[in-house]
């Protein structure tokens, strides 16, 4: 794909989802969670003036940015990918913002200490949890706090496995499983939200739009692009309806030694 069809795919992607959202719900993210969404888990997770954030695989950093512009924060985000890190950067000094980027693979995460670690709609791509969670407490102050979304269930079968694109980034865990393993690493639950509804809904409304935008997808370019997205998004409103799948936001707090917290799980009202 040349540059200029890429940056043509983009702006037909954006402009889908951007339109899968309600009004002001839209941040350049591309996920199910919402702005306000992200906005509340970034409260739950103290983020303010003078807050130090680490955010894992930030991607374009829609939600990063939203973030530093309403909260205030030191932001540092990393991803993998050259290309979306560039990206990042240009659209906070389009926006004035204060953000800082590095291109870094995780794990490991990268030397500093931070009062928050933030990792949106990607703990599913991490097959090994518990020696994540042992880095994310190796950069936590004291008191600090990792705030994640996550989907729970039973592991995939072979059979979905076979017809989820990407299966070798799809592993699933039960909710008590992951929170044994933040227990594990040293890290107690303080906040639980859950939010599967919210996430069919918009996998739902974003199936429909990429539907809707198949003719200029594919005139671009984005053929396969569309074909994976239309097969996730529909495994994904499925298994979120049918409750295969479901979906967290979590506040965990670093602490001096473990224990089991118990925290009981309820859907925003």
């Amino acid at each position: 794909m040349t540059p200029v069809e890429r940056s043509l795919l983009d702006r037909i992607l954006w402009k889908a989802r951007e339109a899968a959202f309600p009004d002001g719900d839209f941040v350049g993210q591309e996920s199910f969670a919402t702005a306000s969404e992200i906005r509340e888990l970034g409260q739950a997770a103290g983020l303010g003036e003078g807050v130090s954030v680490l955010d894992l695989c930030c991607g374009v950093a829609g939600p990063g940015l939203m973030l530093v512009r309403e909260l205030g924060c030191d932001y540092l985000g990393i991803d993998a990918e050259l290309d979306v890190v560039e990206r990042a950067r240009r659209r906070a000094a389009e926006s004035g913002l204060r953000a800082r980027f590095d291109v870094a693979r995780v794990p490991p995460l990268p030397p500093g200490s931070f009062d928050v670690v933030l990792l949106l709609e990607t703990l599913l791509a991490f097959r090994d949890r518990p020696m994540l969670f042992g880095e994310v407490v190796s950069v936590l102050q004291p008191g600090g706090r990792f705030a994640f979304t996550v989907e729970v269930g039973a592991p995939l079968t072979t059979t979905e496995r076979a017809t989820m694109p990407r299966a070798d980034s799809v592993w699933l865990s039960s909710l008590a499983e992951t929170q044994g393993d933040l227990e594990g690493a040293g890290l107690q639950v303080r906040w639980l939200v859950e939010c599967t509804d919210a996430h069919r809904v918009a996998a739902s409304a974003l199936l429909g739009f990429y539907l809707a935008a198949a003719p200029d997808i594919r005139e671009a370019g984005g053929g396969d692009v569309l074909d994976h997205l239309v097969s996730s998004h529909g495994l994904w409103r499925r298994w979120l309806r049918d409750g295969r799948v479901r979906k967290f936001m979590v506040v965990s707090e670093k602490v001096s030694s473990s224990g089991a917290v118990s925290v009981s799980a309820s859907p925003r009202p």
